[in-house]
């Protein structure tokens, strides 16, 4: 491999002319494969004569090769992934870490980590043995480039194991034994007040930051008995606690400004030891919060850790808060998330509460009010981009790394979990803040905080009804301000405590403050009407608002359209669907041009995505820093998904409208056209929301148009191609497309071919699991029912398929009961058909109806309403073949087929009532129920003597649960590798004994399919039974006297009561 060539091609890369940028990036694929490459490559980016960019150029390739081709052999390689020679392999291994070490830029050491990462995920221990050695060796060195260069390996190493249990992998442990006392030493050396030179606090920080950083990500999922001992954990604990209070040195200051500062390495090692401390205290250090699975192994550690370090933590994070809060000090923004954090898990265990309780009101006035002021950071958002203020405003709360998300989290759980003790008291502060004389900013923050309290505010008795009064004098006044910040939250705080239920005794108040939020909807700021359309929105529970707002729908309607216009926020999408459903009626006539309008603005945003996907595959991949060059495409994203949503909405209104399918035709020509872009649009997650219109649609019409065939081809296209996990998104659209176009079917051949392929690929495709193998024997249960007839031909295909999976090892109850299902219903397609297919297959016909019966006499072996209808008809129907028919093999098995019968029917009406209950709970409205504090604090689990004590609550539930659950699972996967291992070793029956608790299990997840109509389903099984026996009776007495004749006592009761069903019209419309 030339190395001045390929230098020139990756120079070229850089080029302006898009010509030869293309061609030089075609031939770097094009030798990509070839032996040297990558040690040529590592020769370039240590080459110090070359330029900067041509090197890094040369890390971002070697590191994109290295995760996406090191693993592959010239066996298993696809077309577009040449694999790494072995020699080059060996060449990486030994130069990375030099190369590392001598990197000249963070961006090129960046590259060469990433890479060191994967070679680790694939090599160590067992096929780089050496590596541990080395890296212990880097960073005892006295360079301090070497050491450094042992950080970033020794941290690529954690990250590589981070989400791997400590206690599923021997090497982690391993390396945190040998390589942390080492670590450890270097960061109290660093985080000194005296420094040894030649290193300067500031080039310390990159250094303690790569070692806390190393350490927090080593406990993501446990800590190792090294790190429970007290010889550790005193030592790290100390660096923690230095790190945190670091000061910078007189005279020292960081370079540039706040934002230069948040990414200082710096404040990242302060954040990491934050973050550190936070998290053995709140994962393994607090012993009446641990999930009980993890009691016996952190039990001891949590009782030393919280007696020991979680005072010291509140003491010295409060010595850290004292300085912002007199503004004598700047904390980066991670830092303050992290103490609101840590303030926040303190709340909950008495131990903490008790260090808690004396500081909280200062806290609160001085801690957390100021973050939620109006500041100048949100000033000049507010004055820069409107837009992208109100996506800060709608997602600050749910941003789980911001200080203000975090200061409304710790106040939520001082106001909830210490009701009786904060409460009151807050409210207290805030009515303070309100009927002073407060500044706009601080006036801000006293509503904001009453947005956030709105749901605990609205559920306490005694607070709820002095709310009409607060509402009308401190927050309707400000519906006039000159401030649009404050006639936004004044908005947002109507808008909050009216999804709670907000009581108003006096209509003219509520009249007045009705009338108030309508105006803001044209309010010269784009974040007041925002706001005000939102809060609109939550008023619509009341019937004098939708009374008052009905003359006036269609232009509301209108400025819904021209804001979401405006902003692509999917929230306005969500309030838009707020007033379909509650003006289904009135909104009912213009739905084709709501829906008209809402594709218009879903075909932009798709163009403009599109237009940024394009923008970004003009480099090639193997090029391509995914670091720098990666779009944010998410709002977009979002945005159209919620017009998905809202179209949904529209289509889902029609229910509720009497002679709604005279608009259904047109509404669905416009929006084929969306759904074909959609599919065609390669952006994935777009996908579920289009089959879900296609359903819909075709659901609704109950036919298929000309113009919706192309859904179906492009459909199978993309189930063949990029959409091939998406099989349980498209079922119940081609279900309804077999239901409803049998015509379309029939006149075209290779549509079935298509269908009846999806099929035998979620079967057969290695790359597809056991419910798209479920998926596909429903989609053949689906061409089966609905073409009876014209599939002939492919009956032997289908039956071979089926008990190719009923042959393979232990799988799931579901696959297997799919799979049994299909093998029925091509005896009820064709008895004579399916019989001589099965007659071909290893077990025969017989070995199928052994199993089948198998099921037919279990009790839980046809659990669904669906199974057991098939099997009654099926049965009933080979009842009535020509006796000379009958296989011989099996007609000493025709005696049983009454009795089989009767043991499916024994079991129908548990299953339709079971089948009843899962489709109201389907129905039932998600309502919100009003929770007062008697029943939070029942909740919470506050002993009512002790507000002091310990709190359970359903977030400790929950983390119990999620504990429980991941230990059951990890005990049930290591069954299962030691079954494999016991079948592997003994035989294939060795294991059967141990399925049957897994089967057990399965048979309770198999739900009734409600998105999926059959022809079986408009059958009555019980005047069927009853039409097929009487007939049975005249025309094959003997078959019929040797059934009901061997029937049980309790088989003959069961008869009786069949029989005397199908005589009753009522129960018969029923079912």
């Amino acid at each position: 491999m030339d190395v001045q060539t390929l230098t020139n091609l990756f120079a070229t890369t850089y080029s302006t002319n898009p010509n030869l940028r293309r061609a030089a990036e075609l031939e770097i694929r094009k030798i990509g494969g070839q032996e040297g490459m990558m040690t040529a490559i590592m020769q370039i980016i240590n080459n110090n004569a070359l330029d900067l960019p041509v090197r890094q150029a040369c890390a971002v390739y070697l590191k994109n090769r290295v995760q996406k081709s090191y693993q592959i052999t010239s066996s298993d390689g696809k077309s577009d992934q040449a694999p790494i020679p072995p020699s080059d392999r060996v060449a990486i291994k030994q130069s990375i870490l030099p190369l590392l070490v001598a990197a000249p830029s963070r961006a090129i050491r960046v590259q060469l980590a990433a890479c060191v990462k994967s070679l680790v995920a694939s090599d160590f221990p067992e096929e780089w043995p050496e590596l541990l050695d080395t890296v212990v060796g880097l960073i005892s060195s006295d360079d301090l480039a070497t050491v450094y260069g042992g950080l970033v390996v020794n941290l690529e190493i954690i990250k590589a194991f981070k989400y791997r249990a400590v206690a599923s992998t021997d090497i982690l442990p391993v390396v945190i034994t040998r390589t942390f006392p080492i670590l450890v030493n270097i960061g109290q050396k660093l985080a000194s007040p005296n420094i040894p030179p030649p290193i300067s606090p500031l080039e310390a920080a990159e250094f303690l930051h790569l070692i806390i950083k190393t350490y927090k990500l080593s406990t993501m999922t446990g800590l190792s008995p090294h790190q429970q001992s007290r010889e550790s954990i005193m030592p790290w604990g100390t660096l923690l606690f230095q790190v945190v209070g670091m000061q910078l040195p007189a005279g020292v200051a960081l370079p540039g400004g706040p934002d230069d500062w948040e990414k200082h390495a710096w404040w990242k090692a302060k954040k990491w030891a934050y973050g550190t401390l936070n998290r053995l205290f709140e994962r393994y250090g607090n012993p009446t919060h641990i999930p009980k699975p993890m009691q016996r192994e952190y039990g001891a550690f949590a009782n030393h850790f919280v007696e020991a370090f979680a005072p010291e933590i509140f003491k010295i994070y409060l010595q850290q808060v004292e300085p912002v809060i007199g503004n004598h000090s700047w904390m980066s923004k991670k830092c303050l998330n992290l103490i609101f954090s840590f303030f926040g898990a303190c709340v909950k265990p008495k131990s903490t509460w008790s260090l808690l309780k004396p500081h909280y009101q200062t806290l609160v006035a001085r801690f957390i009010f100021p973050q939620l002021r109006f500041d100048d950071e949100r000033k000049e958002l507010w004055q820069a981009d409107q837009v992208d203020y109100v996506r800060l405003s709608l997602d600050e709360f749910e941003d789980y790394s911001s200080p203000k998300s975090a200061a409304v989290a710790f106040l939520l759980g001082l106001a909830t979990t210490r009701r009786k003790t904060t409460f009151m008291g807050i409210l207290g502060f805030i009515n303070e803040v309100l009927k002073g004389s407060p500044s706009p900013e601080d006036k801000y923050a006293a509503l904001t905080m009453i947005v956030a309290l709105s749901e605990v505010i609205m559920s306490n008795q005694e607070v709820k009804p002095a709310m009409e009064d607060f509402c009308m004098n401190l927050v309707l006044p400000e519906f006039s301000s000159p401030y649009g910040f404050l006639r936004e939250i004044a908005c947002q705080v109507i808008g909050h405590l009216s999804s709670f239920k907000l009581e108003w005794k006096n209509s003219k108040n509520h009249e007045a403050v009705f009338h108030a939020i309508v105006k803001a909807i044209d309010d010269p700021e784009l974040a007041v009407r925002v706001q005000a359309a939102l809060s609109l929105a939550e008023t619509l529970g009341d019937e004098q608002v939708r009374q008052a707002l009905t003359p006036g729908i269609e232009k509301i309607m209108h400025d819904l359209f021209k804001l979401s216009d405006e902003t692509d926020l999917d929230a306005l999408t969500n309030c838009m669907e707020c007033f379909i459903e509650a003006f289904r009626e009135q909104l009912f006539p213009v739905s084709p041009q709501l829906i008209a309008r809402l594709s218009q603005s879903y075909t932009r945003l798709l163009s403009e995505q599109q237009a940024k996907a394009e923008t970004k595959a003009e480099t090639d991949e193997d090029l391509r820093d995914e670091s720098i060059t990666n779009i944010d495409t998410d709002d977009k994203t979002f945005a159209l998904m919620g017009i998905m949503k809202t179209i949904m909405a529209i289509l889902t209104s029609f229910d509720e409208v009497e002679n709604s399918k005279s608009l259904i035709g047109d509404i669905q020509e416009a929006l084929v056209p969306l759904i074909l872009l959609t599919l065609q649009a390669d952006i994935i997650e777009l996908y579920d929301g289009a089959w879900e219109l296609v359903d819909a649609l075709t659901f609704r019409s109950r036919s298929i148009s000309p113009s919706l065939w192309p859904i179906f081809e492009i459909t199978y296209k993309l189930f063949k191609g990029p959409a091939i996990d998406y099989l349980e998104e498209m079922l119940p659209g081609l279900c309804n497309f077999l239901l409803f176009g049998k015509e379309g079917f029939i006149q075209h051949p290779e549509y079935i071919r298509m269908a009846l392929d999806i099929f035998v690929t979620s079967v057969t495709n290695d790359h597809l699991g056991e419910n798209d193998g479920v998926n596909g024997c429903k989609l053949a249960e689906s061409v089966l029912l609905n073409l009876r007839g014209h599939v002939d031909d492919a009956i032997p295909t289908i039956v071979n398929t089926a008990q190719t999976i009923l042959s393979r090892p232990p799988q799931s109850k579901a696959l297997k009961l799919a799979a049994l299902g299909i093998l029925i219903t091509t005896v009820f397609y064709n008895p004579l058909l399916a019989l001589n297919a099965l007659g071909q297959t290893p077990g025969g016909a017989r070995g199928f109806f052994d199993k089948w019966f198998v099921a037919v006499n279990a009790e839980k072996g046809l659990p669904r309403v669906h199974d057991k209808k098939l099997s009654i008809v099926t049965l009933c129907d080979l009842l009535k073949l020509d006796p000379a028919a009958i296989p011989e093999g099996l007609k000493d098995g025709w005696v049983g087929i009454v009795g089989g019968i009767l043991n499916v029917f024994k079991g129908l009406p548990e299953a339709l009532e079971k089948r009843d209950a899962l489709l109201s709970e389907f129905q039932e409205d998600n309502s919100d129920d009003e929770l007062d504090m008697d029943d939070a604090e029942l909740l919470n689990n506050v002993d009512a003597a002790d507000e002091d004590a310990d709190v359970w609550d359903e977030e400790t539930a929950y983390l119990d649960l999620l504990a429980e659950e991941g230990a059951r699972l990890r005990a049930k996967q290591a069954a299962r590798v030691a079954k494999a291992a016991k079948t592997e070793t003994l035989g294939e029956g060795a294991a059967e004994g141990d399925e049957d608790e897994d089967e057990e299990s399965d048979v309770e997840s198999i739900n009734e399919d409600l998105g999926i109509e059959t022809p079986i389903d408009e059958v009555d099984p019980y005047g069927y039974f009853k039409q097929t026996l009487t007939s049975l009776q005249t025309s094959n007495p003997s078959l019929y006297q040797v059934n009901t004749t061997s029937l049980s006592v309790d088989q003959q009761a069961i008869l009786m009561e069949v029989m005397a069903h199908s005589e009753n019209p009522e129960e018969d419309a029923q079912q």
